[in-house]
């Protein structure tokens, strides 16, 4: 009697690789240092400013943002923009499971903070065409992509000289030092305050008078 065999799922796939995949090279964008940290700061100020309360975290979420740092501060070469670590890879650095981090990536793209191309490879092995499937190539998109995403209000410009809440101008070293009784404390007022060649002068003269007083 021949046993029964197992179950096994059609599938229709010539190669077991993602839909969409690509095999033509993918053409990252360099992305500086300073802009990346930028980008990661802003969209942390995202989640705080969406938080709703009696809700866990704001529109990105905790583990979404432990993911965007990890491609941002672990793996995006920013002089070439190189960025295709493997979820487990990704998983590793921000400490949580592979199938979390499949989650928080699709939310980063649905808010339009990340984006990413499937990739597959070709080869022949024995004779035969074959694709094998590759990791992902990110891309970290500017924060003008971002869905539901408000720009921090431009801080206000000084004020215009001799207007209303323009700061005082500092006194002078001779104008604070003016102000003591005591040789000693004149002494230190202007070499702790001296800025031009007069001052410094004159706070040298004082040290020497009080060094030969004493």
């Amino acid at each position: 009697m021949i046993p029964a065999l197992p179950f096994l799922p059609q599938t229709y796939a010539a190669w077991p690789v993602w839909a969409g995949s690509v095999a033509n090279p993918v053409r990252f964008v360099p992305l500086a240092k300073k802009a990346a940290v930028r980008l990661w700061h802003r969209a942390r100020d995202f989640d705080r400013g969406s938080h709703q309360p009696g809700h866990h975290g704001g529109a990105v979420g905790h583990t979404a943002l432990q993911v965007l740092h990890a491609l941002i501060f672990d793996f995006l070469n920013h002089r070439t923009g190189r960025l295709d670590p493997s979820y487990a890879a990704i998983a590793a650095k921000a400490g949580v499971c592979v199938r979390t981090v499949a989650t928080a990536l699709k939310r980063l793209r649905e808010l339009g903070i990340l984006n990413w191309v499937r990739r597959c490879a070709e080869s022949w092995q024995d004779g035969r065409f074959v694709l094998e499937q590759e990791t992902n190539a990110y891309a970290v998109l500017p924060e003008t992509s971002w869905r539901g995403y408000r720009p921090p209000p431009e801080p206000p410009a000084a004020p215009w000289p001799g207007t209303w809440g323009e700061p005082a101008p500092m006194p002078s070293a001779l104008a604070q030092a003016a102000l003591e009784d005591d040789p000693a404390a004149k002494a230190q007022v202007l070499a702790a305050n001296a800025m031009t060649p007069l001052e410094r002068a004159l706070a040298c003269f004082q040290r020497s008078i009080l060094a030969r007083d004493s």
